[in-house]
């Protein structure tokens, strides 16, 4: 039976507890580990070996059960409440449990609000947008930022962060669907600079500087992202970011339409 408490567990950023509005603290490396890989998979069960695994990455442990269930008392402390009948963090067979709602998770929470908006964005931009908002206002840092070196953690702060930058992308399509050239461009002149490589940010910023009426800024653009890509990586652009600066050159409709690719 799941216990009535109000718990938030944030990974998108430094991994972090909060009990019944109140920050617990997770002093303990291996308890911030074992409790990021738990809530990866909160109200499912998560085995021995796989924990071991997560905490111990590479590392040979004489008696990792015992080692688990001391980490695990030790976790239990943070996360329960004094008078609370039973606990969140259940021993379960051959592993453990940790009893939350998914939505406790804030890494839960982003990935319902930016699939919501995806799902949403054609029909409603504006909506989309709110979400995409409210998606990203949940992230502090890189995700599971403190949370070891495992390969659990590590694989997903790298899907959250591939999710997060196409959030990115679809938060300028809904910029650029209502209308709102100038925001769109403030915000992928950041983007194109921190991820050079991604040229869909490039090609974004390109079709938002040419709906401003600055067709000359956006063939600038893709002029240093060519000279970028062939000095650096010995590269030429993607096709699609070639075939936007065809587009821009000939003034292709297709650039006005409300649903550009």
């Amino acid at each position: 039976m799941r216990i009535d408490i109000d718990i938030e567990i944030d990974i998108l950023g430094t991994v972090s507890v909060t009990v019944n509005g109140c920050q617990r603290e997770l002093r303990a490396n291996k308890l911030r580990a074992m409790l990021a890989v738990l809530a990866l998979d909160a109200g499912r069960a998560v085995s021995f070996v796989d924990l071991a695994d997560e905490l111990w990455a590479g590392g040979q442990l004489g008696n990792a059960r015992n080692a688990l269930q001391a980490h695990a008392t030790r976790l239990r402390k943070v996360l329960d409440t004094p008078g609370a009948k039973g606990t969140v963090l259940r021993a379960v067979r051959n592993g453990y449990l940790l009893d939350v709602p998914s939505e406790s998770v804030d890494g839960n929470r982003f990935l319902r609000l930016a699939d919501h908006g995806s799902a949403v964005l054609r029909a409603d931009p504006r909506r989309a947008l709110e979400l995409f908002q409210s998606a990203l206002r949940l992230w502090r840092g890189p995700a599971l930022l403190d949370a070891g070196d495992g390969l659990r953690c590590g694989g997903a702060a790298a899907l959250f962060e591939e999710r997060r930058l196409t959030l990115w992308e679809d938060l300028v399509n809904a910029r650029l669907a209502i209308g709102e050239e100038r925001e769109a461009v403030a915000e992928l002149r950041q983007l194109v600079a921190q991820y050079p490589l991604r040229e869909r940010f490039c090609e974004q910023l390109m079709l938002a500087l040419y709906r401003s009426g600055r067709q000359g800024d956006a063939l600038e653009l893709f002029h240093r992202t060519r000279q970028w890509l062939d000095r650096e990586l010995g590269l030429r652009p993607g096709v699609p970011l070639q075939r936007r600066h065809a587009e821009i050159l000939a003034h292709d409709p297709v650039l006005s339409q409300p649903a550009v690719r």
